[in-house]
């Protein structure tokens, strides 16, 4: 159902958008996702009576939380944007004057319903319908949590005819082009942590890819099960069986690192290359060295689709960020044929300042969308 096929004229229209942004020093850092939701805003404004938005902010757990995560700076930032005064609302106002008294209304951070039972985050019926009573016609445009069952998205879909809009379905025709029918030769480029937390995607992603490039933390599980020492690199035990499986299923396909940077402490500090059979007991693998960089970009040069979901060392640390950022510099290169999903991915990004044209705002939801799974909050069908 996309937002085309909503007949918005005269509603009151409640939109879902993701300003789950980064707050440093009582201002906003990255207002990318509030410039994201610009596109849907004004559509409905060509035609609605009212506009309410509706998101989260960060994770709610006490009263000091709802202080740290207020929506009112993201209300400021989006009347300079839109050029237009955008209302904010607290949930012990007077909501309905609010409404009636200005035409689009910021409410706050849904999850401050989270101290309650988490109710937001548990879809809880109740609140699902109060937050639906203020509105005509929903329109979800947060990918970002298309994979979560909220009050906010999912919940207030019971109650209201409710449609995509442009945002999730740009980020949907995006990733199609990667999930349904990748150009050949496909490269899939995965960093990460923990094998164990990818395993529906490395099973779902290998089938159609022609080399899955594994790299950060994740490499070590994989090195480990094939007895090379990788010291005191991160590796992930509830996953070997599984890394031993795939491995001896796709061999062909699974490319590791040849050389490492390693340091004995986890930090920013001295670092050695080292060939991947050389680590010490001491040392752990902080980043990727040059061979494996000369690698990557064999493998790089010929591809036609690539999917980059995660950095390959722990760039965050300046001593330790050569291999993504060269790695970054290599896909920019091949700009139009890369495809960038996940949390980490946006950081380094971010961080080197390199900028691509397919990048998904949402990090888990773009990767279960890829794994095959069904998003509840993507709404299909009449």
């Amino acid at each position: 159902m996309k937002i085309q096929d909503a007949n918005l004229s005269g509603k009151t229209v409640i939109i879902r958008c993701d300003y789950n942004v980064p707050i440093n020093d009582n201002k906003i850092s990255d207002d990318t996702r509030i410039k994201a939701s610009l596109k849907t805003i004004n559509y409905v404004l060509e035609s609605a009576n009212k506009v309410i938005l509706l998101s989260h902010m960060g994770r709610i757990k006490t009263k000091e939380d709802t202080k740290k995560y207020s929506l009112r700076l993201v209300s400021e930032r989006l009347s300079e944007l839109l050029n237009k005064k955008v209302a904010f609302c607290n949930y012990d106002d007077d909501i309905n004057k609010v409404i009636d008294e200005n035409k689009i209304i910021l409410f706050e951070n849904t999850r401050f319903f989270d101290l309650d039972n988490k109710k937001e985050s548990n879809c809880d019926l109740e609140l699902s319908k109060y937050f639906a009573s203020f509105g005509d016609i929903f329109i979800n445009d947060a990918f970002g949590t298309c994979h979560r069952k909220n009050a906010s998205n999912v919940g207030i879909s019971k109650f209201l005819p409710s449609y995509n809009g442009f945002l999730v379905m740009d980020e949907i025709n995006m990733l199609n082009n990667v999930k349904n029918d990748p150009k050949k030769p496909y490269i899939v480029i995965m960093g990460g942590a923990k094998v164990s937390d990818k395993i529906s995607l490395i099973e779902n992603i290998i089938k159609k890819a022609d080399k899955l490039i594994i790299s950060g933390g994740m490499a070590f599980s994989f090195l480990k099960i094939q007895n090379i020492n990788v010291g005191k690199s991160i590796v992930d035990p509830d996953s070997f069986d599984f890394c031993r499986e795939i491995l001896s299923k796709h061999v062909d396909k699974i490319v590791l690192p040849l050389d490492v940077y390693v340091s004995k402490k986890f930090e920013n500090g001295e670092k050695t290359l080292r060939n991947i059979t050389d680590i010490n007991d001491d040392e752990m693998a902080l980043d990727v060295g040059e061979k494996t960089i000369d690698l990557y970009k064999n493998i790089i040069n010929d591809a036609n689709t690539i999917f980059f979901n995660g950095p390959v060392g722990v760039f965050e640390f300046e001593n330790f960020s050569y291999g993504t950022k060269e790695l970054l510099k290599m896909l920019k290169e091949k700009e139009d044929k890369v495809y960038i999903g996940g949390g980490d991915s946006l950081s380094a990004i971010k961080k080197f300042n390199i900028s691509f044209k397919n990048v998904s705002t949402g990090g888990g939801a773009s990767l279960e969308y890829i794994e095959g799974n069904k998003l509840p909050g993507i709404f299909e069908g009449e």
